[in-house]
């Protein structure tokens, strides 16, 4: 049997129109054709951008205590204008940390336990390694506040004790100086006295009349 012209032709064009429709299947399967396809967004490794966070404030208190005055006053400076420009949590602390650091100019301990309070009471402003060493930091602030209170106790009380024993001292010498004073006044009256008992004596013994001699 002859097929007609027009059975070819149809019998022909299945095959483009299956591999079109194939084509389109896949072309859905892939996403369509809305163009190339975004990158993907990069992983960020939170450990390690916690542990360069907190490298980057070790880093800079260590070159706080390698530098001279000049330098120290440079990176005060520079903490103190970034976090007053922007701030944000990090630079608070790190500038908190920095003038809790002793061994410089601008060490100020009182201001360094107000900003890590600040900090601490909002715990979630911070990663949590920021936030493990603003705690450490803040302990040790705490433990060196109780320990100068305590030492000001004790030197109040060694204070006083030596006050006291000053004012029982002196008290005592006073004592002691108008006892020899009432002794001094009362050997002088005794003195005295014995003098104008002399004195009568020896006046008695002059009036005394002598006796008259014996003619042989």
């Amino acid at each position: 049997m002859r097929r007609s012209p027009r059975h070819v032709r149809a019998s022909r064009a299945f095959p483009v129109v299956a591999l079109a429709a194939l084509a389109l299947a896949g072309c859905d399967t892939l996403g369509g054709f809305a163009g190339p396809s975004e990158p993907p967004a990069p992983v960020v490794d939170r450990a390690q951008t916690q542990a360069m966070l907190v490298s980057g404030h070790l880093e800079v208190l260590q070159r706080l205590l390698a530098s001279r005055p000049a330098e120290q006053a440079e990176i005060v400076a520079t903490a103190r204008r970034d976090f007053g420009d922007a701030p944000t949590p990090s630079r608070q602390l790190r500038y908190a940390l920095i003038i809790a650091t002793p061994g410089h100019a601008s060490t100020d301990t009182a201001e360094a336990e107000r900003l890590l309070r600040e900090l601490t009471a909002t715990p979630e402003s911070l990663v949590p390694s920021e936030r493990a060493l603003a705690r450490l930091e803040l302990s040790q602030l705490e433990r060196q506040s109780l320990l100068a209170a305590e030492n000001r106790r004790l030197q109040a009380a060694v204070d006083r004790a030596g006050r006291d024993r000053n004012t029982t001292a002196s008290r005592r010498l006073q004592a002691e100086l108008d006892e020899n004073a009432r002794l001094r006044k009362a050997l002088d009256e005794a003195q005295k006295k014995l003098d104008a008992i002399a004195n009568i004596e020896r006046t008695i013994t002059e009036r005394k009349p002598q006796p008259e001699g014996r003619t042989p």
